[in-house]
């Protein structure tokens, strides 16, 4: 998994939609996917919230965004924003 310079090869990333973006240099974002139930075989909603880290503030609630994983930043941030998606609110 790792390359010739000594860092990880692959991350995983995702797409999501920022929830809350009332701290500071810490955005909240909510990514949703589908799971099949295994009896029923009804398709359900799952969604997760990740704290992301956004060191300039720039993305606010409704922007959809790409995340990736990284090295713990704290307690519970182990993402990092890589780009915007485009806007939930257009």
């Amino acid at each position: 998994m790792n390359s010739e310079n000594g860092k990880v090869k692959y991350h995983r990333q995702l797409r999501g939609v920022v929830v809350s973006d009332k701290m500071q240099k810490t955005i909240v974002v909510a990514v949703s996917s589908y799971k099949k139930h295994s009896k029923y075989q009804k398709y359900f909603k799952l969604t997760k919230r990740f704290k992301v880290h956004d060191p300039d503030g720039k993305y606010h609630v409704g922007d959809r965004v790409i995340i990736k994983e990284s090295r713990p930043l704290s307690k519970e941030k182990r993402w990092v924003v890589v780009g915007s998606s485009g806007s939930e609110n257009k």
